[in-house]
């Protein structure tokens, strides 16, 4: 995913509330929804960081010494500023970019 594209606002807004229960029909089945994208995104974040910062590793196993590398402090401030994942997921839920299904609804139309 790319994270430089997403136009997810950086602080929290304020929504109605029947505009994430639509898709759904349920409130809370809408939290649900979001907050699994929002583990899936974090993550993503997360293993992309870490790739990142593997690059910078040393073999030093020295605890007594502190490296600073410039670089790894811009990836690292980056990734701060990004916007947190539960705006993103949030955002691509309002947008229908989340594909999700129940398989209970799933089980009651078969019957």
């Amino acid at each position: 995913m790319n994270y430089k594209t997403i136009d997810a606002p950086t602080t929290t807004v304020t929504h109605n509330l029947m505009d994430f229960s639509e898709p759904t029909g349920n409130i809370y089945e809408s939290v649900v929804v979001m907050s699994k994208r929002a583990n899936q995104i974090t993550m993503d974040i997360k293993n992309d960081l870490a790739q990142k910062l593997k690059e910078f590793g040393t073999k030093n196993d020295s605890l007594d010494e502190e490296f600073e590398n410039r670089e790894q402090i811009e990836i690292s401030r980056y990734y701060e500023r990004l916007p947190k994942s539960v705006l993103i997921a949030e955002q691509e839920f309002l947008e229908g970019k989340i594909y999700f299904r129940n398989p209970n609804e799933e089980k009651n139309k078969m019957k």
